[in-house]
Formats: structure tokens, C-alpha cells, sequence
């Protein structure tokens, strides 16, 4: 799934569009995306200056992105489900950054679904550097 692809699926445009890349797709189960973020990023320029790192709020956000896309595209190709819209970010729980991402690093965006009830779902999701878990969290949303 390319961005063009993406954003079918999801209501965010640049600057805020944090997914780049679909890479494995499960419907209702689980995805992998990628998003790299360039070095003229307009964040990086105070965060932090002279020593620039990808922002927490910003790969929970990432995830979240990615755990929409999964949704919605499963939605849109399941010809059983209801028409949804949208959707909308209702929590975020065990929130963990564990290492600093830096300007041009790929970031893998691995996202699975916990529990589906109606219009609500729980993910859990973690973002990687290589082989290094950088982050990770468990999101709700509420789908319409």
C-alpha cells in the first residue's frame, strides 16, 4: 500500500501524515507500516537544535496512524462490515519510548488488534528501529 493508497483510508494529510508505507496487512488482525521521517522535518528544528530526535507524541501518534489504517481498510474491503467514516482516538495506555529515533531513520509501525467489539477496538502496537523496539502502547478508538 503506497501514501496515495493510505490516505484513502485515513483523514490525515501532510504535515501530519505519519504513515509512508504499508508493507503486510492482515484485515481485522494486524499490519506493518514504515515512516521515515527527513532531516528537514520542520519539528526537528526545536527538537532538540543541534541534536534532532523524532518526538515521543509523535510515534504514539505514528502508531495510532498505523492501527487506523488497519481499520479502516479492513472495513472498506470487508463488503460485510457497516459504512465507517472515521474514526477517533479514545486512549492511549502503557506508553514506553525506549531508545531516541533520529532524522532519516525507517521506523517499522507494527500494529495488532487486541479485542473488536462494535465500534470499539483495542491495539496494541510498538515502533522499531531495525531490530530495536523504540517504542510501544496500547490504543482504543471508536469508529463511525
Amino acid at each position: 500500500m503506497d501514501k496515495e493508497e493510505i490516505k484513502t483510508y485515513i483523514p490525515h494529510r501532510e504535515p501530519f501524515l505519519f504513515v509512508d508505507k504499508v508493507l503486510e496487512f492482515e484485515p481485522y488482525k494486524r499490519i506493518l507500516a514504515v515512516k521515515t521521517f527527513p532531516k528537514e522535518q520542520e519539528f526537528f528544528k526545536g527538537h532538540f537544535p543541534g541534536h534532532p530526535v523524532v518526538p515521543g507524541v509523535i510515534l504514539a501518534e505514528s502508531m495510532a496512524q498505523a492501527a487506523g489504517v488497519l481499520m479502516s481498510a479492513s472495513f472498506v474491503k470487508d463488503e460485510d462490515a457497516e459504512n465507517m467514516e472515521g474514526c477517533y482516538l479514545m486512549g492511549l495506555d502503557k506508553v514506553k519510548f525506549r531508545k531516541i529515533v533520529n532524522p532519516e531513520d525507517q521506523i517499522q509501525l507494527h500494529a495488532e488488534v487486541v479485542k473488536l467489539r462494535s465500534k470499539i477496538v483495542t491495539f496494541k502496537a510498538s515502533a522499531y528501529v531495525g531490530e530495536s523496539k523504540v517504542a510501544e502502547a496500547e490504543f482504543m478508538a471508536t469508529f463511525y
